[in-house]
């Protein structure tokens, strides 16, 4: 596989890097994990190609989280909050707004000056324990602690989990949200799978995880962004009572079966089942001299297109709003990304939506798209066309 992010010019073909995404359970602690991780400099850098706030949905759901982190965990005295992969600063310019100290860490210096035009105050770097001692020396400890699409990104989770023990203040809560195991196998999600989703967390494998640095979960919620998320708060360990909607994810993971590897083979034979019936539509409706385009160059597409053996004789071209992927190939399969007006220009027969956790937001926008007769791929689990 290539890197998900890694959107490449014409003179980037034969130097492409390419890695294997071998995909694990691991018996003991339950964690859903890439073996063969590639070096974090190949996939963040100062030409990190996404921007969290290029999504209004997103930009509206981060301002909510901000605003009840603010409400609920942070002090009146010396409050200070620090985020790890604040990206372009979705999330902690709201804290920033309100005059809240804080500090967002992120190793793409591209995203991070973005977040500086906001008024951030970051730190280009990776989070660990190091790191950590290094931000309570200069700012001293911290109220809450956030990590938003991150914590599945960092290979040495057990330093990140070390680090948070040390930076958090003793009532602190941590913050966290990514996709989620259950829903990824629920819904055959496999394009949730590439080398910066090295994990895809659950409540047991992540407890497993920070239970071994003194933190534990004590709460949870749940949404339906990117495919089915799940939020967690954690604390050191005794300072919060676990809440009843803790346990009840607790049980229902033991009843999905996220510990038991028979989950798991299943799994793999739904992804396989999936890949063979988007292959065949869309080679039936190219037979049928109709046109496919894609809709969103998302890190995720680079494995669905990849894993699908899809090229530019399949996808004309994939639009996208985000600028630093106009112009370039996608990664490994080299179809051209271009910017949305090509799009609207001629619209095609058939889009396939790679950015599909975004559907409601996307197909709102592109009324035009489906009333000039154009239909929606939806090229994971059931593979539908709307």
């Amino acid at each position: 596989m290539p890197i998900g992010n890694a959107f490449v010019t014409k003179d980037d073909f034969k130097t492409e890097y390419f890695y294997h995404m071998q995909v694990a359970v691991c018996r003991s602690c339950a964690t859903l994990q890439v073996i063969d991780v590639p070096d974090p400099d190949q996939m963040f850098h100062d030409h990190y190609a996404y921007y969290a706030s290029t999504s209004a949905f997103m930009s509206k759901h981060f301002k909510a989280m901000a605003e009840d982190i603010i409400a609920r965990f942070v002090s009146k005295e010396s409050p200070f909050v620090v985020e790890i992969g604040s990206n372009d600063g979705i999330t902690l310019q709201h804290f920033a707004n309100a005059g809240i100290p804080h500090l967002g860490v992120d190793p793409s210096s591209n995203v991070a000056d973005a977040a500086r035009e906001k008024g951030i105050e970051m730190l280009v770097d990776f989070f660990n324990r190091d790191t950590a001692e290094q931000i309570v020396t200069k700012h001293g400890k911290a109220d809450v602690f956030i990590a938003t699409n991150t914590m599945h990104h960092i290979e040495d989770i057990n330093s990140v989990a070390a680090g948070v023990a040390k930076l958090l203040k003793p009532k602190g809560v941590m913050v966290q949200e990514d996709p989620y195991l259950g829903d990824m196998i629920e819904k055959t999600a496999f394009d949730q799978l590439y080398a910066e989703h090295m994990y895809i967390w659950s409540v047991t494998s992540l407890g497993n995880a920070f239970g071994r640095h003194g933190l534990e979960i004590f709460d949870i919620e749940t949404n339906d962004f990117h495919g089915g998320c799940m939020r967690y708060f954690l604390c050191h360990k005794g300072a919060y009572e676990p809440t009843p909607r803790l346990k009840a994810q607790q049980e229902k993971e033991k009843a999905l079966g996220l510990a038991k590897p028979e989950t798991y083979d299943a799994f793999r034979r739904a992804c396989e089942q999936s890949r063979t019936k988007l292959v065949e539509l869309v080679r039936r409706l190219k037979s049928e001299g109709k046109r496919i385009v894609g809709y969103g160059a998302t890190a995720k597409s680079a494995t669905i297109i990849n894993y699908c053996g899809l090229g530019p004789d399949d996808i004309e071209f994939i639009c996208d709003t985000t600028p630093i992927k106009q112009q370039k190939f996608s990664p490994g399969a080299h179809i051209p990304v271009v910017p949305p007006a090509e799009f609207s220009a001629n619209y095609p027969d058939y889009a396939v939506l790679f950015a599909w956790n975004h559907f409601t937001e996307i197909d709102a926008k592109e009324q035009a798209f489906r009333k000039n007769g154009g239909k929606w791929i939806i090229p994971v689990r059931l593979v539908e066309v709307i």
